[in-house]
């Protein structure tokens, strides 16, 4: 398996970068986009990289979770791939917001994109497989709404604000030789719970590796070094993540864990 990174938040030479995450995944038989960052600078860092060909031919398309800084590009990618299907979450959805004070800034997908784009976007309910070695896997951790409530995101539903509970993230898992890789592009539903939701879906097979953002960048010190401790006791032996983790915290976990953690960059090619 091979995956690219077309978009992190860390440029590199030519290939700029935003906040924002897009990875072409090829597992040798097929290509799956992971996410189209927030912009259609995953397109522009594609040619460069000489995947743009790649990119159009595509087989399938997920997106992680219903942010703009990984939907903001669909339209863009619909624009150059006629053919593959968008698979999201079971309630993605244009209403996601995160509230700052007394206000609710709207952080979502671009608006009337899942009308628009009706025939392409296939809801995600149950573990599914969407081509051969790749699957994708829902959130089943109970009670995620609460880190919705700690992170201050909400949804709109029925005129109603709730608590997000990440029903509309979940995560890819590719099946390679060395064991199950993960990819999460900003694990809200917590790194560690993913892996037991992996783990839970596929019984008795090893999680070789774990790539995305783990949402860190808000987190204390001590935070970041639990989440660490909690992560080498998984056993996992290669760890890379970047996008939303933040630098901080890319210190901390660096220390904590050492030649396990890689970082992500745009143009960063991982080999499993």
């Amino acid at each position: 398996m091979k995956a690219s990174v077309l978009v992190d938040n860390k440029s590199n030479g030519s290939l700029k970068g935003e906040w924002g995450l897009s990875i072409l995944i090829d597992t040798g038989s097929r290509r799956v986009l992971l996410d189209t960052g927030a912009s259609d600078l995953f397109i522009d860092n594609s040619k460069k990289l000489g995947l743009f060909d790649a990119l159009c031919d595509t087989d399938a398309a997920v997106l992680s979770h219903a942010h703009y800084d990984h939907g903001n590009g669909i339209e863009a990618f619909f624009g150059i791939n006629s053919r593959a299907k968008l698979y999201v979450g079971r309630n993605c959805d244009e209403n996601c917001y995160i509230r700052k004070w007394i206000f609710r800034k709207y952080i979502g997908i671009p608006k009337n994109i899942m009308s628009r784009f009706s025939e392409r976007i296939v809801p995600v309910i149950e573990k599914t497989q969407i081509c051969d070695n790749v699957y994708i896997i829902p959130h089943s951790t109970p009670d995620l709404d609460k880190i919705g409530i700690r992170e201050k995101m909400y949804i709109r539903r029925n005129s109603r604000w709730l608590p997000d509970d990440f029903s509309h993230e979940h995560t890819v898992a590719v099946r390679t030789e060395q064991g199950l890789v993960i990819f999460n592009s900003c694990s809200h539903g917590g790194t560690v719970n993913i892996i037991n939701e992996v783990t839970e879906a596929f019984p008795g097979e090893k999680i070789c590796a774990y790539i995305g953002g783990f949402h860190l960048f808000n987190k204390t010190e001590d935070e970041v070094r639990l989440t660490a401790k909690r992560l080498k006791e998984t056993g996992v032996g290669y760890i890379c993540t970047g996008h939303c983790t933040g630098e901080n915290a890319l210190s901390i976990l660096r220390e904590e864990l050492g030649d396990v953690l890689h970082t992500l960059y745009s143009g960063m090619v991982i080999e499993i």
